[in-house]
């Protein structure tokens, strides 16, 4: 691969559009649809499941089967309670973070469109400076401008509907991109370029390539666990993100040392199968493709896991992409991470077989 940036015009486009849909936690298929369109020209089939998730076929024939997979949902809240004087309360759907929501605009999607709110809090002169109440999940609200209950339902919103911020993309510095969402959108996309880059540069996989975009990952790695049966893989690499360390706040002999810029980040832990990722360690090292190592204590807390531990047992690496400010919404990654992590899936690729068992006792 060449030094030379390998994201155009085309690829920044397609990132803007996918990153400013919102696809929430059971609602992903608008971004799904968006997803496939992109890919299209690329690939040979798709196959899409009972729940959205979606898997882009180059070589469908093929009987070795090689997923690469990144998830397509994003943290958001339900409606909960509507009170009698019309404010919203809300339960999570994912992680949402209840420390980010005071003052942030918010989209309830309802049947007749978006309606539009606010998570409102006491102004800072009516607070009781001794003992502030921080925000938490039972005492913030949604303030849509209405005053009853009556008005909140006649504008079609209702218990269960779904709430996402609207905060779009941007790139901070020429060269960090922001948005909500880049958890996992950003695997999403990465799978994708990973998939351009085959076709544009012709490559003849010996292998069936599943480029898979899971749902459901943010509340227990669903939609891994459904497609990982209906694929029935021989490996999985996997791309996710996980934390930069060095801002504020953040234990490093707890959290380890990870920085944006620096590049991927490799997992080491028991779901990872170490052959697999020595043959990604070596093609990083071979291909002068920085990175980082992370060791992670029992779980990865990604989709590695749904995979590695289906069908009885999938050789499966993780690939994760230093992200600051994770479920919030400005998320922020580096573009030399993006790439190298594109980069480093795409030369692993290059070096499977289409043979390969990866049992330590061979």
């Amino acid at each position: 691969m060449s030094k030379e940036s390998i994201l155009n015009k085309k690829s920044i486009s397609f990132l803007e559009k996918y990153l400013n849909n919102a696809a929430p936690t059971g609602y992903e298929w608008e971004g799904q649809k968006i997803w496939m369109n992109y890919l299209k020209p690329y690939v040979d089939e798709f196959i899409t499941d009972t729940y959205g998730s979606a898997v882009a076929v180059i070589n469908p024939e093929a009987k070795y089967k090689v997923v690469i997979e990144g998830h397509a949902d994003e943290i958001s809240w339900y409606v909960n309670y509507i009170s009698d004087n019309g404010l919203i309360y809300v339960i999570r759907n994912g992680g949402s973070d209840h420390q980010i929501a005071p003052s942030k605009i918010v989209n309830i999607h309802t049947k007749k469109g978006v309606v539009k709110g606010i998570f409102g809090w006491p102004a800072i002169h009516t607070r009781n400076k001794a003992n502030e109440e921080a925000p938490k999940p039972e005492n913030i609200f949604i303030d849509c401008g209405c005053k009853t209950k009556e008005e909140v339902e006649k504008l079609g919103v209702h218990v269960g509907c779904v709430i996402t911020y609207p905060d779009e993309f941007h790139i901070l510095n020429e060269s960090n991109f922001v948005c909500r969402a880049l958890d996992n959108r950003m695997g999403g996309f990465m799978i994708a370029e990973v998939a351009r880059l085959i076709y544009e540069n012709k490559k003849q996989l010996p292998f069936g390539l599943y480029i898979t975009n899971s749902v459901q990952e943010e509340i227990g790695l669903r939609g891994a666990e459904m497609i990982s049966h209906t694929i029935k893989p021989n490996l999985a690499i996997v791309t996710d993100v996980t934390h930069d360390t060095t801002t504020p706040m953040i234990d490093k002999k707890k959290e380890g040392h990870i920085e944006n810029g620096k590049g991927p980040v490799i997992a080491y832990a028991p779901a990872v199968q170490q052959k697999l990722r020595d043959l990604i360690t070596e093609t990083a090292e071979e291909k002068n493709i920085p990175f980082q190592r992370a060791a992670l204590s029992r779980a990865t807390g990604t989709d590695t896991d749904a995979f590695a531990y289906s069908n009885g047992g999938v050789a499966s690496a993780l690939i994760s992409l230093p992200l600051r400010y994770m479920h919030t919404t400005v998320e922020m990654v580096h573009r030399d991470d993006v790439e190298n992590v594109i980069k480093l899936i795409y030369e692993s690729l290059l070096k499977i077989k289409g043979e390969e068992t990866f049992s330590y006792f061979n």
